[in-house]
Parts: C-alpha cells; sequence; structure tokens
C-alpha cells in the first residue's frame, strides 16, 4: 500500500493502542476471552487498514516558460470503480491563496475561466495512465501558471477515511537555453569517404542548478519498410550525445563506428560563455545522407532525485549528400587489348584508378591477377585465376605464389592512381589474362585488416602471348645391360632423350617409380611399354635439375648426365622395396636473350621399365640345407628314442625273472 496519511496513521495507531490495553484487561481479567479481544483488534484494523490516499511528487518542482508540464497523480486505497475521477486545482502565488479549477475527468464545465480556452484547444488537459493514475499536461508553460497545483479525487469509499487530495508546488522559471550553429551543411554532394565536422553551439542562463546535454541526429530515408515491399520510410537516428553528466554516448546504429574512432565528440570553450560542440565523422557512407539537427536539452534534478528534461531545442543544420564512390570510381589497364612478346622481353602493365575524390583520403589495395597459361598441362587450370603481385594500402608489395618474381618483376606507385607492374624478363608461364583488381577504402588511408573495403573493381582484360621457338622432346628408359638383378646389386637406368629446337636448351630429368601391377610380376626384365594412366601413385625418385642441381630422396641413390642426351640413376644396395616399374619424365627449358633460363612447356614420358630382383645362389642353398638339417635331426632323434624304448624293456625283463 502507499505512504498513508498522517491522520489515518495516527487513527490506526490509537485504534491498535486500544485494543492493546482492552486486550491487557480481558487477559489479566477475562483470560478466556481471550479470542474475542483478537478478533476485535483484526476487525479494527481491517477498517481503518485500507485508508484512500492521494500522491504527487515532492516538491518543489522547477519547470521551464514555454515547455511542458506534466504532473503524474496516483491514488490508492479506495474502494468501488477501478476508473477513478480527478479534479486537478491550481491556487496561484499572485492570487492569495484562491483555489481555481484547471480540468477535470467528469465535468467538462469544471475549469475556471484562464483556463477554458486552453482545456478546449487541448494545451490543457488530463491523460490517463490507468484507472487510478492520471497525469496534469500543460503543453506550454506560462509564467502565471506558478504556485501550488491540488490533485483532488472524489469519494467512492463507503465510509470517509484517508486523504482525498495532494498538492506540489510548481516553480516557473525564464527560457534561458540558447542553441546556434556556425555553419550548415551546402546543398553540394559530398563524396563518400570525406570527413563532416558539424559545430553546435549552446548555453543556459539559470538561478537554478541545471544541466545542459547535446545530440547531434539526422532525419532520413534509406530504411526499407517491412510491411511494403520497397517503399522507404522517414527515421530518425541518433548520431552521438554529450548527456546531462557529461558522458560522450553514442547512438545505437553508429556505435560500432564510434569505437572505431571514427566518430568523435568533443566539447571546446566558445565565444560569450557559449559551450561549443563539434562532431566529426571521418568517412561518411550512403547511409549517412539526410538532414541533420543539433538539439539542446537543459534538465534538472527534482527532489525525489530523479533526472527531468525541462527545456529542449533542435536546430537543422542542413541535408547531406553523399555521391557514392560506384559512381565515379574506374579502374583501368594498360596497354588494352592484346600483347605478344618474345620470351625473355620485359613485360610492362599500368593500373590507373580514376574517379577518387581527390578532398577524400583512401587507402587502395591494387592487385594484379592472371588467368591462364600456355604451359598450363593440367586439365581445368586454364580457367583458374592466381594473384601475381599486390601492394597493400601502406605501400608493402608481395607476390602470389610464384615467389621467383619477387627478383624478377617489380611493382611500384608511379604516380597518385596510377601503378605500374614490370616482368623483367617474361617466360611462357607469364602468358594469359591479366586483370588489375583495386580496393578502395574510402576515408581510411591505413584501415585495419578486419576493416572491409568500401568498394573493389576490376579492369578489362589484357591478354599477354608470349612468342616461343618451336620445341621436340622425347624420352626413352632402358635398363642398363649386366647380370641378373639381385638383392644387395646395383640397379642402373637410362633415360635418353631426343630435343628438335634452335638455340641452347637444357633438359631437366625426372625418375619416377610404379609399384608393378600383378601381371607384370611374372615377365622378364626389360623394356616393357605400358600406359601410364594405368598405373597410379608414382614415387618421386631423384631429379637432375636443367641447372645441374640433383633432388634425392635416398642415400643410396645417385642420378648423373653421361652426355648432352643420355641420363643415369643408380640404386646402389637394392632391396625388394626398389622393384618396380621406372619412367623418366623430360622437360625442356630454354634461354632468353638476357641469359635466364625458362620452361618452355615441351615435355616427354618415357617408357616404363619393370626392375624384378632375383633370389642370390645364397638363398637358393639356404632351403635345402634348412631342409636336410631338420629331416637328419628327426631321424636321429626316432632311432635314439627306438633304441632306449628297446634297452628299457629287456632290462625290465631280466629283473622280472630274477
Amino acid at each position: 500500500m502507499e505512504v498513508l496519511h498522517e491522520k489515518c496513521w495516527r487513527f490506526l495507531c490509537s485504534c491498535a493502542h486500544f485494543t492493546f490495553i482492552g486486550g491487557k484487561k480481558m487477559r489479566t481479567t477475562m483470560a478466556p476471552d481471550m479470542k474475542t479481544a483478537l478478533f476485535v483488534f483484526m476487525h479494527w484494523v481491517l477498517q481503518y487498514g485500507m485508508c484512500r490516499d492521494v500522491t504527487l511528487p515532492s516538491g518543489p518542482l522547477f519547470r521551464v516558460a514555454g515547455f511542458r508540464l506534466s504532473l503524474p497523480c496516483h491514488v490508492s486505497g479506495y474502494e468501488g470503480s477501478r476508473i477513478q475521477e480527478f479534479e486537478w486545482y491550481l491556487y496561484r502565488d499572485d492570487a492569495g491563496g484562491r483555489q481555481m479549477g484547471v480540468v477535470s475527468t467528469r465535468d467538462k464545465g469544471f475549469p475556471y475561466a484562464p483556463f477554458q480556452a486552453r482545456v478546449r484547444n487541448g494545451e490543457v488537459r488530463v491523460e490517463r495512465d490507468s484507472g487510478d493514475t492520471v497525469r496534469l499536461v500543460i503543453q506550454r508553460l506560462r509564467p502565471e501558471d506558478q504556485g501550488k497545483y491540488e490533485c483532488y479525487t472524489p469519494s467512492t469509499d463507503s465510509t470517509y477515511q484517508g486523504n482525498y487530495s495532494g498538492s506540489v508546488a510548481v516553480k516557473v522559471i525564464p527560457d534561458s537555453l540558447q542553441i546556434s550553429y556556425t555553419r550548415s551543411l551546402t546543398s553540394q554532394p559530398v563524396p563518400e569517404g570525406a570527413e563532416l565536422t558539424l559545430t553546435c553551439s549552446s548555453s543556459i542562463q539559470s538561478e537554478q542548478l541545471t544541466h545542459l546535454s547535446i545530440t547531434f541526429g539526422k532525419r532520413g530515408g534509406g530504411e526499407r519498410s517491412d510491411s511494403e515491399a520497397g517503399s522507404e520510410v522517414s527515421t530518425i537516428r541518433e548520431i552521438i550525445s554529450i548527456d546531462k553528466l557529461l558522458g560522450v554516448v553514442p547512438g545505437p546504429f553508429y556505435k560500432k563506428r564510434y569505437d572505431d574512432g571514427e566518430i568523435t565528440l568533443e566539447k571546446r570553450n566558445g565565444e560569450g560563455g557559449q559551450g561549443l560542440f563539434v562532431m566529426k565523422m571521418k568517412a561518411v557512407q550512403p547511409s549517412d545522407a539526410g538532414s541533420f539537427f543539433c538539439e539542446a536539452s537543459q534538465w534538472i534534478r527534482d527532489p525525489d532525485r530523479t533526472w527531468q528534461r525541462i527545456a529542449q531545442r533542435t536546430l537543422d543544420i542542413g541535408n547531406l549528400t553523399v555521391q557514392q564512390l560506384v559512381e565515379s570510381l574506374d579502374v583501368a589497364s594498360s596497354p588494352r587489348g592484346e600483347v605478344t612478346l618474345q620470351v625473355g622481353s620485359p613485360l610492362i602493365l599500368t593500373c590507373e584508378v580514376l574517379g577518387l575524390a581527390s578532398e577524400v583520403n583512401s587507402g587502395l589495395l591494387v592487385q594484379w591477377m592472371k588467368r591462364g597459361s600456355v604451359s598450363s598441362d593440367v586439365v581445368g587450370t586454364r580457367g583458374v585465376e592466381v594473384e601475381v603481385a599486390r601492394m597493400s594500402p601502406d605501400g608493402i608489395v608481395s607476390w602470389g605464389d610464384d615467389l621467383s618474381r619477387a627478383s624478377g618483376g617489380s611493382l611500384e606507385k608511379v604516380s597518385e592512381g596510377k601503378y605500374s607492374l614490370k616482368l623483367f624478363s617474361a617466360r611462357p608461364a607469364d602468358s594469359g589474362v591479366y586483370r588489375c583488381v583495386v580496393s578502395v577504402y574510402a576515408g581510411r588511408k591505413k584501415p585495419s585488416p578486419s576493416t572491409p573495403a568500401t568498394l573493389t573493381q576490376r579492369s578489362e582484360g589484357v591478354a599477354v602471348n608470349l612468342k616461343t621457338k618451336d620445341v621436340l622432346v622425347s624420352a626413352v628408359a632402358r635398363l642398363s645391360r649386366g647380370p641378373l638383378l639381385k638383392r644387395g646389386s646395383t640397379i642402373t637406368l637410362i633415360c635418353n632423350t631426343t630435343v628438335t629446337t634452335t638455340g641452347p636448351v637444357q633438359v631437366q630429368v625426372q625418375w619416377l617409380r610404379w609399384p608393378i601391377p600383378e601381371p607384370v610380376i611374372t615377365r622378364n626384365s626389360g623394356g616393357v611399354p605400358l600406359d601410364l594412366e594405368a598405373v597410379t601413385q608414382p614415387k618421386p625418385i631423384a631429379t637432375l635439375m636443367y641447372n645441374g642441381v640433383a633432388n634425392i630422396n635416398h642415400s643410396e641413390i645417385s642420378i648423373d648426365r653421361l652426355s648432352a642426351n643420355s641420363y643415369r640413376l643408380r640404386i646402389h644396395m637394392a632391396t625388394e622395396e626398389d622393384q618396380g616399374l621406372y619412367g623418366c619424365h623430360a622437360e625442356v627449358w630454354g634461354q632468353d636473350p638476357h641469359g635466364g633460363w625458362y620452361d618452355t612447356g615441351a615435355r616427354s614420358v618415357s617408357n616404363l621399365v619393370t626392375v624384378y630382383l632375383y633370389a642370390r645362389a645364397a638363398d637358393l642353398l639356404l632351403i635345402p640345407l634348412v631342409v636336410g638339417v631338420s629331416s637328419a635331426l628327426f631321424v636321429g632323434i626316432v632311432i635314439i628314442a627306438t633304441v632306449t624304448c628297446c634297452f628299457m624293456k629287456r632290462l625290465s625283463r631280466r629283473r622280472a625273472q630274477k
């Protein structure tokens, strides 16, 4: 129950005291009637404990002339209908305590003359929150509205008890809230990513202790209604505020940008004692378009320790139109169309970024991508796009999968918005379709790795063709002549290549081994032409690079070059694991005019040679030896057992005769 009126409490206390004394007296003189005394006590408590009580906020309340006054009034402890009626009175300070009817919930003719017109036009009204709670609303408070307001509730109780009205003093203070701006937004579009600075000045002059808050916000479309597809609804969004306690509070839709440092608000000392509030948006976005405003509010702390807004002014700063980057950005690569070069010639490609506003400080990620290659020998690789090189927004250059290009090429920023890719000596593998891909971080010169790009755009493709000389190559593998191969022998394989071309070339040879299929194991060793696709999972054994460097996978293996077109593989101390089908792959490398070597793309796969290890003579004698020794031991054991058995039988007979 709400706090009871003082008279009601005194009455309850007197009733309780009387009952207590009577009870004590009856306990001493009439102990058998204790239940009767307790019944009388409970009757008084129930009858007088539920007293009507009308409550209003504690006063005095200071409100500003010209702004809204809202006084809540609540009644409790009543009987009867849940919909209670209310009547409001005003005792003006300048009226000598005279009562003046303001407004009533049950009588339209209740207002006195000063309030009749204001009640009719709705400036003064009663708003009902519930059946027993209402609020008196004066939309525009006047200085003469100062005084003591009384909220009265006509009785609906069976007996008159409690209090039927409450009052609170309202003080009307002058309006001193000032707000202005130094520069409004123009009608010129602002490029996406540009920095936006808005200023707002505000001050209050009051004898009361009041606080000031400032809010920057915007009104605008751009949000789509859920009920009507395609329709736009107007929205009001708070961008950032300095609240009544001088704390900076971002709006819910702008919190991430505030946390990232892209939106700031600070207070400075302005002229004439006014506070100057400066909001900065480091990179405007298309969603920022709309009508911007600055809102100043005056706050006071009421006696009940709650903060109340007592004055508010909104100032329109202007409309912001954002020119989207997608409408102006263009990425062009040169030379255009198709480029044909000799192998070893330098390849120079230029990427130009157009349509960026000069006043926007944007970071650019520039990538050169390549699709296809004349040297592609795997089905489907011609459609795969790979990164050749990239330059990050902070100017760091990195290369794609072909790290050898880091020393044979460069990616440079020639001028503002212009980038050049250079391959000093083009190779056949460099042929393909090149595109420049540019990711723009509008308004962010050095974005963090997690920052998404504002826009990514690709240039038209440049087809690069490399003229290569005709190269033909063939390879034949054979097993070197000699005794039958056995465990521990040295396996010698020869790969003979034939290259038909002009100019200097080198052949790179790789030896591979496949497991022997079951039908092949029974064949004699020698050159056996087999289909490579029929045998799977080859294992690299050794490679002799075009530059003479050998890569081997085992210490018992050696590879060398016997002549210009003959290559040898030797496997020492052969074991059963070395059995299999051996073949050699030959790749031809050419030399460009600058002395660099490149893969011509000419390849050849030799026939397969079966390597099978026969058993040694010592291994063949081992089986009969083991069989003979085992048989001799078995026969000896049988003879010894037989002799021993016969001897023991004779011995037992002699003993029996005696």
